[in-house]
């Protein structure tokens, strides 16, 4: 597993984090009130746990995780403003 801190905008850091599976990839982006995550992840466990949850698709690293649309969401990161149809990074600055 690989961690980093990367910098979505000039005043928001996020947690980042990779694992490499056979191949591809499993990647999120960890906020202070949420995750975009890629298409590994099953959004249906974030709501059952009532957590804030962006998921993105066909990504292979972090900046194509900013500029992918977002496919999913929880409810909790409705109510915080994140959209289906957003940029990665749109949400992720809402979920940081």
């Amino acid at each position: 597993m690989n961690y980093d801190n990367i910098q979505i905008d000039e005043h928001c850091h996020v947690e980042a984090f990779s694992v490499n599976l056979y191949g591809a990839n499993l990647l999120i982006l960890k906020g202070k009130k949420g995750f975009l995550a890629c298409g590994y992840v099953n959004p249906a466990t974030a709501e059952k746990l009532g957590h804030a949850c962006a998921i993105v698709s066909g990504v292979k690293n972090y900046d194509d995780m900013l500029k992918a649309s977002v496919i999913a969401v929880s409810t909790k990161a409705a109510q915080l403003g994140v959209n289906i149809g957003m940029s990665g990074k749109e949400a992720m600055l809402l979920l940081a």
